[in-house]
């Protein structure tokens, strides 16, 4: 390999690993500490769940914007249902589930189904899902089941259990994609829907599974999120949409540039939390998230498609 392909694929790493060494410096007695690193990790968990769970969907050539409302509404209802109603916790997850798999099967229909634009359906759900939220419950609800919470909290060699598990769905992302039919086949999809017809492949029962599947794992995210604060926020979900598109975008920047990626996204996620966390700690709080995840976004998508145009030149076919 190049050392130029070297630069592309994992670079990001590279800044990651000065970054925490320039935060080590300037920060040491905050920034490298165990609680700082379990923090970082572990809290963001939900994130990473949610941004892999984006994955097939954007793998799909298909944009879904809703998201991130899925994960709020999963999380309100969840409390709702938990807390307010006193449902036992495996019948409020399963509606919760449930919830998220017909909020992904309703965008199929639309987008799918009907053809309609990607983004202007999932825009309209999320900003529906938004208000379905308020709706549900205006304020936040704490006393979710402490079964819950100690299972996502359960520490393991400093971290939480969460983490594993999103490990655990990271790996699985990485193997679908790389080593079964399925996962290359969704590729196709995306890279050429029409050619992908011709060769056979369903391309409406992908586009279709994908975002049945995005649904269910933002609702699996907020059902996480819910046990990692210990509450539900109905205003929680709207936060999550910079964070996360930031992630996938620029996760498709490294490890394998110019596809989203599993391994890229993990990357991506920790290094936007290891560059927030270490300004906040510099003193640049309160508006330094927008701003850091809002320019990452747009860098990363630019980023994105240079990669992109850059492995179609040297691959035509």
């Amino acid at each position: 390999m190049h050392l130029s392909g070297v630069a592309r694929r994992f670079g990001l790493l590279a800044i990651w690993a000065l970054m925490i060494a320039l935060f080590g410096v300037l920060r040491p007695e905050e920034f490298l500490t165990t609680g700082t690193a379990s923090a970082i990790l572990s809290s963001q968990a939900p994130l990473l769940v949610l941004a892999l769970g984006l994955l097939p969907a954007l793998t799909a050539d298909t944009l879904d914007l809703s998201s991130p409302a899925t994960l709020g509404v999963a999380d309100t209802l969840l409390g709702e249902l938990n807390v307010v109603h006193h449902w036992p916790l495996w019948a409020s997850i399963a509606a919760v589930f449930a919830g998220g798999a017909l909020i992904g099967s309703l965008n199929a229909v639309f987008i799918v189904g009907f053809g309609v634009d990607p983004i202007v359906v999932t825009l309209g759900t999320g900003t529906l899902l938004g208000g379905a939220a308020l709706g549900i419950n205006i304020v936040p609800t704490a006393g979710v089941s402490p079964w819950l919470v100690t299972f996502t909290r359960y520490p393991i060699f400093g971290l939480q259990l969460v983490f594993y598990l999103a490990l655990v769905l990271a790996l699985g992302t990485w193997y679908f994609a790389s080593y079964t039919p399925a996962g290359r086949h969704l590729f196709f999809v995306g890279a050429g829907p029409d050619v992908a017809r011709l060769t056979g492949i369903n391309v409406a029962r992908y586009r279709s599974a994908a975002l049945v599947y995005d649904g269910v794992i933002a609702s699996i995210a907020g059902v996480l999120l819910v046990g990692t604060l210990g509450s539900s926020d109905p205003t929680i979900g709207p936060t999550y949409l910079l964070p996360v598109f930031a992630s996938v975008f620029l996760g498709a920047t490294t490890i394998t540039p110019g596809r989203f990626n599993a391994w890229g996204t993990v990357a991506a996620v920790y290094f936007l939390t290891t560059g927030v966390t270490g300004l906040e700690l510099l003193g640049l709080t309160g508006w330094i998230n927008q701003v850091f995840y809002g320019a990452a976004l747009v860098l990363a998508a630019t980023f994105s498609r240079l990669a992109t145009r850059r492995q179609q030149r040297a691959d035509p076919a």
